[in-house]
């Protein structure tokens, strides 16, 4: 499921905003102040009559309580605006939110009524296995060496993010108040998030260094063996023009912290998060948002190459990221504990570990079961070699988890691992013990060919609301730029081939009536386990169904007000666009441009047709032939929707100022 992580600080913070003056439920849900919505929406609610709005108020309503991290009012919130008609979206969220809640058995009912609905029992079937999955887990945690408690310094706030300092004090991220803090965070009405730090000794916490923490939002941090260097994340949420999450490090210099700076790989327009350091120094983990990765955030690693320098980040295996977000690694010798939502989980974030063999190779994730993993998110896992162990325990340490039965929002958790009784074992000496079997190592791609449910079957511009498998479509398999296999899939829109170790595959589907598309998958530095010798992935083709003559709507292209040359913000929805025509070689395609209703109409003419025209030469500077690509500025002519103009909201003018495509061949 994706998830706003409030504990995150990777939140992209084009959501921030402070204080302003609101008058309505609806004013505070639009402009993200989800705890000033809550209060208001409820009183909208019972005096709405219509039950359609009651819907619609109910799901702002479940959507404020779970971005604020409080599920159990999310669940019965969803459940209203289903009952009240709003339909798939609030059976979907209402599915995941029971997930999260530990309710497995009714989870499993709505994921199965969600599948019937949407026309697709594939789209849910993960998740419905889960549910099976993880009862087992439940009901055999008593075989799980560990221990949990509370960790004594969590307050009614988010506290996440743990490391251990060198004098044994615990430093953690909160948006707990600091001493004279005026300015409040109305995603979560919390304060912006700072570093802390928490002596338990004394069971005190104060504010970390002035140096390090700022007006905008401090995330987790990793330190260097002797404690002179620190990496950390920093939000901008103070900057309106780069709102990006970036990865900061700071030194020891005359006994205080140097200002901090900018780590060099980091690009623009992505979020970095969650460092952290080898023993040595020398490597960094976290995971970042790349668009060049697998899906969703992923861990990476960089090797320092000069003494303020790091090298290219490198994107770490499959047998650690998934095409969902895989976040808070956290290094320990040759053991990456992370979390995840890609891996088969209990609800929301999971706790994983994996061993590096070989010096690249990394064995399949273990899930570490509860009591470490529950049904809400936990994740943020760090060992605690500074504190002496206690009693017979062979390891301890902290994690976070916005579990039920905390302090507040997300909360600071201690673990120790503890020597089990060994179970009873009856031997049969009567008979004589067979050879033990050769193990067999496998790794085994499932792959479907998909296309997108659409609302409504016959607009490619309607909302999506899941996926289903297309039969009989044929897959190019290639390795090493060429062809190996090509297969037509089942009825189920399904293939499998076994995977050699080490290689980069490439999957090139199609279909009559659509446009081609790929995927790829690398069995490169995924390692092996005697306890999973057969390892089972699975990639995904997504196909478009061609809808000639149709315009389709490109998201995220901008332009400056009065301008029509391309911002760099666009350029990865154009490239998108190039990677489509290159695939498909034989459709031809009309740029569409198309104006608000503000300004003259024939200054509006002229300005969408440059911009049009702007899209078509940046696409035949990346290669398309200029003979499969036309322009045509619309201006104000075909509003998407046609409010009377000075009464129309910025969302509806910008909704209005859209670029869009067309096939006219193919």
């Amino acid at each position: 499921m994706k998830k706003f992580l409030l504990y995150s600080v990777l939140l992209s913070c084009f959501a921030c905003s402070y204080t302003q003056k609101i008058n309505s439920g609806d004013m505070a849900f639009e402009r993200k102040q989800f705890a000033v919505a809550v209060k208001m929406l409820p009183e909208d609610y019972q005096k709405e009559k219509s039950l359609v709005n009651k819907g619609k108020i109910a799901f702002k309503l479940g959507e404020s309580y779970r971005r604020m991290n409080k599920n159990e009012q999310s669940i019965d919130w969803y459940k209203t605006a289903y009952d009240n008609s709003y339909g798939i979206d609030a059976l979907k969220e209402y599915a995941f939110a029971l997930k999260e809640a530990g309710r497995y058995k009714e989870a499993k009912q709505a994921f199965k009524e969600l599948g019937i609905e949407i026309g697709s029992p594939y789209e849910y079937r993960k998740e419905i296995s889960a549910c099976d999955i993880v009862q087992g887990w439940i009901d055999g945690q008593d075989r799980n060496p560990y221990e949990v408690k509370d960790a004594g310094l969590n307050s009614e706030n988010a506290d996440y993010g743990p490391t251990i300092l060198q004098d044994g004090q615990i430093l953690f991220t909160s948006d707990r108040k600091s001493r004279g803090e005026q300015e409040t965070y109305n995603w979560t009405g919390n304060n912006f998030s700072n570093l802390w730090k928490f002596n338990p000794k004394e069971f005190d916490s104060s504010s970390y260094s002035d140096i390090i923490n700022s007006e905008n939002n401090e995330g987790t941090a990793t330190f260097n063996k002797d404690f002179t260097a620190i990496i950390f994340s920093r939000c901008f949420a103070l900057d309106k023009e780069d709102r990006y999450c970036k990865l900061m490090s700071s030194t020891i210099e005359d006994d205080k912290w140097s200002t901090p700076k900018v780590l060099n790989f980091t690009k623009p327009m992505i979020n970095y998060g969650h460092p952290s350091l080898s023993e040595d120094g020398n490597t960094l983990y976290f995971a970042c948002n790349d668009p060049d990765g697998w899906g969703g955030y992923d861990i990476y690693l960089s090797q320092r190459n000069a003494a303020d320098g790091w090298a290219e980040p490198k994107l770490l295996s499959r047998a650690i990221n998934t095409e969902k977000d895989d976040k808070f690694p956290y290094i320990d010798a040759d053991t990456l504990y992370f979390a995840s939502e890609g891996h088969t989980g209990m609800g929301g974030l999971d706790i994983y570990r994996t061993y590096i063999q070989n010096g690249s190779r990394w064995t399949p994730a273990q899930n570490m079961l509860p009591p470490i993993n529950s049904s809400a998110d936990d994740f943020g896992l760090v060992v605690d070699y500074i504190n002496p162990l206690q009693g017979d325990k062979l390891q301890h340490g902290y994690f976070s988890s916005s579990r039920v039965g905390g302090q507040g929002n997300d909360d600071i958790y201690k673990f120790a691992k503890v020597v089990l009784p060994p179970e009873e074992v009856v031997v049969d000496t009567t008979t004589t013990a067979p050879e033990p079997k050769k193990i067999e190592y496998k790794m085994i791609l499932n792959g479907y060919v998909v296309e997108q449910i659409f609302k409504d079957p016959n607009n490619p511009n309607s909302q999506v609301i899941g996926r289903k498998p297309i039969p009989t479509a044929v897959v190019d398999i290639n390795v090493n730029g060429k062809s190996i296999n090509k297969v037509e899939v089942d009825k189920n829109g399904f293939f499998s081939i076994e995977l050699d170790e080490e290689t980069d595959y490439y999957f090139f589907g199609s279909k009559d009536g659509y446009l081609n598309n790929s995927n790829r998958f690398s069995s490169k530095g995924i390692g092996k386990i005697p306890s999973n010798p057969i390892q089972e992935f699975e990639v995904e083709i997504t196909l478009d169904k061609i809808f000639k003559n149709k315009e389709i709507v490109l998201e995220n292209i901008y332009y400056d007000l009065d301008k029509w040359d391309i911002r760099p913000d666009a350029e990865p929805t154009l490239d998108m666009l190039y990677t489509t025509l290159n695939q498909n070689p034989n459709i031809k395609i009309q740029l569409n441009s198309h104006t608000d209703c503000q300004g003259q109409d024939q200054y509006n003419q002229n300005l969408s047709q440059k911009r049009a025209q702007s899209a078509i030469e940046y696409l035949i500077k990346k290669g398309i032939d200029a003979t499969r690509l036309s322009a045509l500025g619309y201006g104000e002519t075909r509003l998407a929707i046609d409010c009377a103009c000075t009464k129309c909201t910025e969302d509806e003018h910008q909704a209005n100022r859209r670029t869009s495509f067309t096939i006219t061949e193919n």
